[in-house]
């Protein structure tokens, strides 16, 4: 328990237990940039913290993730970024940008923090800890931080204190998660719809291929550039502000102005793109059969069109379709590694670990990682936590 170890490392007790998720995008991969919509969800996998006040400016923190690094400890009037810090980076982070708008905080605490997210799997662990610690002061110092600032500030403190140039979708989903809801999000405007998922007969199953995504940042640049170099030279026929503007025929019309992979990049973002709309409204009606096939063509787009699968999420997601029970799977994330997932009928969830771990194992030569993944709420207080 959170409780007996905060006792142990701390010797008292903690006053209050938090809870922040991770979140998975169900669909809408690589076109946040273009223009386009995603469609994420929080998760009941995340990152608990048992919290007590002090009547000092000092913050310790200890990690049962990394117990090796013991107790880092800082103080609320020295907030500068330090390597040596490690993963309370981000709590000092938080802190820095919260006490230039709310000099009110002046206490630190005490905290111990546990996350089940699996490392390197793409389900936003850095995002779940930014908005962790912005709960923690939220409710410490009862400020008036909305949902949508949180996950601004979330995002803030990943870009310009930690250095990661990552868009709004992972701090959003997080921030403003609802039990049973998907958020339909254009990561440009920050307009966005709940929509109703109602799943009472099947789950989501996480597939985590254990593969760090070492391919993914380069590539993920490279394939930017590709869908700029596409927008510009279809704007000389075409009006639009971004890719995912551009009516598919419109595209297919003027694919003579692009190279080969230029017009594959611009095809798969405004198929992904139509393929979001499509999912948002197969949940307003209830068809879980036909957002499942268009999981599958998600997937078959990135692997064909952008080219950011590899042979290990293409194993798992082509063993996880051919599975009794399953209604579709695809890659979420970056690619190159990290996570698929697949909409599983409850009966079948045993044996579908069972046969896909099998075939992956057998093809890959090391073992995935599977998650059932509920859709909860977004951070909050929590009574306990039992590892």
């Amino acid at each position: 328990m959170l409780r007996e170890c905060f006792k142990k490392i701390f010797n008292k007790e903690p006053a209050v237990i938090y809870f922040s998720p991770g979140r998975i995008n169900l669909i809408g991969e690589h076109i946040d940039y273009n223009g386009g919509l995603v469609f994420p969800c929080s998760i009941t996998i995340g990152t608990y913290a048992a919290t007590a006040k002090r009547d000092d400016k000092i913050v310790r923190c200890y990690s049962k993730n990394f117990e090796e690094l013991g107790v880092i400890e800082f103080s609320l009037d020295n907030l500068g970024y330090d390597k040596k810090d490690n993963w309370t980076n981000y709590a000092k982070g938080v802190a820095k940008f919260l006490i230039e708008k709310y000099p009110q905080i002046d206490k630190g605490f005490d905290t111990i923090v546990y996350g089940n997210i699996p490392n390197g799997s793409g389900l936003s662990s850095s995002a779940s800890l930014e908005l962790l610690f912005i709960q923690i002061f939220k409710d410490l110092f009862d400020l008036p931080i909305t949902e949508v600032e949180a996950a601004l500030l979330g995002k803030r403190v990943e870009n310009e204190y930690i250095g990661v140039n990552s868009g709004i979708m992972d701090q959003f989903a997080i921030s403003l998660g609802k039990k049973d809801q998907a958020i339909l999000l254009d990561c440009n405007t920050l307009d966005f719809e709940y929509i109703p998922v109602c799943m009472p007969d099947t789950k989501i199953v996480i597939m985590n291929t254990n593969k760090r995504r070492e391919l993914a940042d380069s590539k993920y640049n490279e394939r930017r550039a590709e869908c700029d170099s596409a927008l510009a030279k279809l704007q000389s026929k075409i009006i639009a502000t971004t890719l995912c503007e551009i009516a598919l025929e419109d595209l297919e019309a003027n694919k003579d102005l692009l190279t080969d992979n230029e017009y594959k990049r611009a095809r798969h973002a405004i198929t992904e793109n139509i393929r979001t709309k499509s999912s948002a409204e197969a949940f307003k009606d209830n068809d879980l059969i036909k957002f499942g096939k268009l999981l599958n063509s998600s997937h078959q787009s990135l692997k064909d069109d952008y080219e950011v699968t590899g042979i290990e999420l293409d194993t798992l997601v082509e063993a996880a379709q051919r599975q009794e029970g399953v209604l579709g799977a695809r890659m979420t994330g970056a690619g190159f590694g990290g996570c698929s997932l697949a909409i599983v009928k409850n009966d079948n969830i045993e044996d579908f670990i069972e046969k896909v771990g099998k075939e992956y194992l057998d093809k890959i030569g090391y073992e995935a990682g599977f998650y059932i993944a509920e859709i909860g709420e977004g951070p909050t207080k929590v009574k306990d936590i039992a590892e």
